[in-house]
């Protein structure tokens, strides 16, 4: 049985009460697909308050300042159980986070994060921005033929048990690309980041973008 998706917009929250929230849902998730019922699937919006985040296998080494020095800055620094290296998130950063059930979609984990990506390429594209993939990297790039130029506007990172995914998707709005400056993006030390506001040289609104990217959920994952 296919489980409606439910979109949650969280707004502004701070990272570890949306994750608190988040693991409910999974943990729920869970248990019901356990149990022998169809799990909920859920899509989550929201933004984090200035926040840098270290995947399962994130190297503090990317860290590039202390966690002093960040505190009285206003940025948290924090372990979390995805998958990926460090990333940052703040305000004007739309994040997504797809408490989905894989086999529900009849899809594995390669094919999931395949689909996430294209969310967002898809979504770029019709503001006229073309995102694409980069080989070895997981997120959605720019330039990606252009060693000198390529830059991410998309981060991906998941977690899963059983097929429930957690984590999932941000993607850079408005966000003030200069917080970028405290780490080494997702490990790397030679690849620029950008924002759609960069790109496009004027604000964009966060609630059209959240329109648009619903009903490419819904269209890239039928329920």
């Amino acid at each position: 049985m296919l489980s409606e998706i439910i979109l949650e917009d969280w707004g502004l929250t701070p990272y570890s009460v949306a994750f608190e929230r988040q693991k409910g849902l999974f943990d729920s998730a869970l248990e019901r697909k356990n149990s022998g019922l169809p799990a909920v699937n859920t899509l989550v919006f929201c933004e984090h308050p200035h926040v840098i985040t270290l995947g399962k296998h994130g190297k503090a080494a990317n860290m590039l300042f202390d966690e002093a020095y960040l505190r009285d800055i206003g940025v948290e620094c924090l372990r979390t159980n995805r998958g990926g290296d460090i990333t940052y998130h703040g305000p004007g950063q739309l994040v997504c986070y797809p408490v989905f059930d894989l086999e529900q979609f009849g899809i594995g984990l390669k094919e999931y994060v395949f689909r996430l990506e294209e969310v967002v390429i898809l979504l770029l594209d019709g503001y006229g921005i073309k995102g694409e993939r980069l080989n070895g990297a997981s997120g959605v790039w720019l330039d990606t033929d252009n060693p000198a130029k390529v830059r991410k506007i998309s981060a991906v990172g998941i977690k899963s048990s059983r097929y429930i995914t957690m984590h999932g998707l941000s993607l850079n709005v408005n966000v003030d690309l200069e917080y970028f400056n405290l780490i080494n993006p997702c490990g790397f030390t030679d690849r620029g980041v950008t924002s759609m506001e960069k790109e496009l040289r004027t604000s964009v609104s966060l609630e059209d973008v959240k329109a648009r990217l619903k009903e490419i959920f819904y269209f890239l994952f039928p329920r």
